[in-house]
């Protein structure tokens, strides 16, 4: 009865999946929930994926890559397989997959598609193509190169540790190279082939290129700011050293706004005095050494620094260094309710009220950058603010008259992690390290690595590291990992595996290594590759000594056709990373996944028997 409870959850499952109707992590859940409702399953053992070490590690590496993009390292990686690939789009494809397959010869097929993964979207943003077109290919590449070494994947270790139960030598680290050497080359010809019919051709990432025309630096650009900002330093025998900017009154005066101003910390025992930044408000008292950053025309900024004996620093970088770790610039739209439409910008006191400052209006592609305090605000006009980023991400809650476009709070955490680059490197390169050192299980590596891109200041704090996992990743596997207990605890995958065997007996050593490796293939598209391994290892070893076959073929076949999980995107943690990330249905994954399962079949059932005789 519990055997057809659990194939019948299982069919429901594949169809809910297949339909894309319910996303796929309430899929899950509510697979889990029907195993414990029926008894399959009880309460500890559904809840067992929530613990499970692949889950915590998917969890770390979220928070390792997202380092890897904050700090820009994503962004150099990319730059420079760029240069590599010169224009030609089919050369950065293949290298982007021989250097996938390479880092997964020494981490895991997860870990690899975790840290490729911020590094290929960024790639694909830059030459304007969809991440669909890669990331797929990426997690099947990743997967295939868990074949290279014996440390690649669980399934290896799992193969390699029957055989010595059993009295043989255990795998050595490259043994299984050759095959892996094989798989990569097959995968690689493939996409490069058939990748324009198998893969889709638009994704719904593509929306990320609307978030990144929204940077800071493309609002500066779009508002043509270059022109307009400057940069004046305080000498010490400047008139203005002592006064107030109230007192000033440098709008009425010079049509002139300073936006901040730099100034060099001297309290304490500074040996190396430090420079920190601070909004320009009226009670701003200007001081020697201050960098004035002035918002205006160059006319009346040299009619000011002529009055007051101030020295004009101008260069092309201006309009960068309106952002900062501590201030940045974003566009918000007035609501079609907003109090402070048909008010000039003079009377709302803007700055008074959000401690931030207006550098422009966009008004239906029209940009005011001067003289605006007369300037009446109507529906649908945009406003390009600056000041703190806190007083950004505030200004959406504290008020409904303005909508904050784009993402103030990334572009926040990415100028906090500004020049960080080498940490994150070296924190990724020693998280590596670890891991192939296995001096710590691979979890704790993880740990470590995403701990210290907190620790370092690559992340900006906990809650930036919290909102860059993909929750939706991580219940989908959490949830999921139960089904292999659950087939297991019922008994289903060994009377199939037994059949198969009975079946195919007649067709001799081959037959039966074919159809052992077809069916651990399909249940591998439902299951981990080290819960089919782990499955599936037995049954193959009895079967080889049974039929005084070489066991080294039959588990081999075990290794590679397990990670063969390409038809679903519960087959691997690295489909459920990429599904959300490109943007792709079910389908997709049958669509790209089954004919490379085929053409991989056919491969390896001719060179398993050529490296490892029957």
């Amino acid at each position: 009865m519990q055997l057809a409870i659990t194939f019948s959850i299982l069919a429901i499952s594949i169809v809910l999946f297949i339909s894309n109707r319910i996303r796929a992590d309430l899929v899950a859940l509510l697979a889990l929930l029907a195993f414990v409702i029926t008894g399959v399953l009880d309460p500890s053992e559904a809840l067992a994926g929530f613990s499970n070490s692949v889950v915590i590690m998917i969890a770390g590496l979220f928070v390792v890559g997202a380092g890897i993009v904050r700090t820009g390292l994503a962004q150099s990686a990319g730059n420079l397989l760029l240069k590599w690939s010169g224009k030609s789009e089919q050369k950065l494809f293949i290298l982007l997959l021989l250097i996938t397959g390479s880092v997964g010869a020494f981490m895991s097929n997860t870990g690899t598609v975790a840290l490729m993964l911020p590094i290929v979207i960024s790639i694909a943003i830059s030459i304007n193509s969809s991440p669909s077109k890669y990331l797929i290919p990426l997690s099947y590449i990743s997967s295939l190169s868990g074949l290279l070494t014996l440390i690649a994947t669980p399934a290896n270790l799992i193969v390699s540790q029957v055989l010595v139960d059993n009295g043989y030598e255990k795998l050595g680290f490259f043994e299984i190279t050759p095959v892996g050497v094989i798989a990569i080359i097959v995968g690689i010809l493939y996409f490069v082939v058939a990748r324009n019919w198998v893969l889709p051709r638009a994704s719904k990432k593509d929306a990320v290129r609307d978030g990144h025309k929204l940077s800071p630096k493309q609002l500066a650009v779009d508002y043509e700011l270059g022109g307009n900002l400057h940069r004046l330093k305080v000498p010490e025998h400047s008139l203005m050293i002592g006064k107030k900017l109230t007192d000033l009154k440098l709008p009425a005066k010079y049509h002139l706004a300073i936006l901040k101003i730099d100034r060099k910390s001297m309290e304490g025992m500074n040996l190396l005095p430090m420079t920190y930044q601070e909004m320009a408000g009226p009670l701003s008292t200007i001081q020697a050494k201050d960098v004035l950053y002035i918002q205006g025309s160059l006319t009346n900024t040299e009619d000011l620094a002529k009055d007051y004996l101030l020295e004009v620093d101008d260069d092309d970088s201006m309009p960068d260094l309106l952002v900062s770790k501590q201030l940045g610039i974003a566009e918000v739209l007035l609501t079609p309710h907003s109090s402070l439409i048909n008010e000039t910008v003079a009377s709302i006191g803007f700055r008074e009220k959000y401690n931030l400052n207006i550098l422009g209006i966009n008004r239906k592609g029209d940009y005011v950058l001067s003289e605006m305090a007369n300037v009446r605000l109507r529906f649908g006009d945009a406003l390009l603010i600056q000041g703190a980023w806190e007083e950004i991400e505030l200004l959406a809650k504290a008020t409904n008259d303005v909508v904050v476009v784009g993402q103030p709070k990334e572009h926040a955490s990415m100028a906090a992690a500004s020049g960080k680059a080498p940490i994150a490197g070296a924190i990724m390169v020693l998280m590596i390290v670890l891991m192939i050192s296995e001096i710590f299980p691979a979890v704790i590596s993880v740990l470590i690595g995403a701990v210290l891109m907190v620790v370092t200041g690559c992340l900006r704090n906990m809650d930036d590291a919290y909102g860059k996992m993909n929750w939706e990743s991580i219940i989908l596997i959490a949830a999921m990992l139960p089904m292999a207990t659950a087939l297991e605890n019922t008994g289903g995958m060994v009377i199939l595996s037994k059949g198969i065997i009975d079946l195919l007996g007649g067709l001799g050593a081959l037959g039966v290594l074919a159809g052992i490796y077809f069916i651990t293939m399909v249940f591998g598209q439902f299951i981990s590759n080290t819960a089919t391994a782990v499955l599936f290892a037995p049954i193959a070893m009895n079967a080889a000594l049974s039929m005084g076959a070489n066991p080294y073929t039959f588990l081999i076949a075990i290794a590679v056709s397990s990670s063969m999980a390409f038809a679903t995107p519960v087959a691997s943690p690295t489909n459920a990373l990429v599904m959300t990330a490109g943007g792709y249905k079910f389908f997709d994954f049958v669509k790209a996944g089954i004919p490379l399962q085929l053409v991989m079949f056919i491969v390896m059932m001719i060179f398993i028997p050529i490296f490892f005789p029957l």
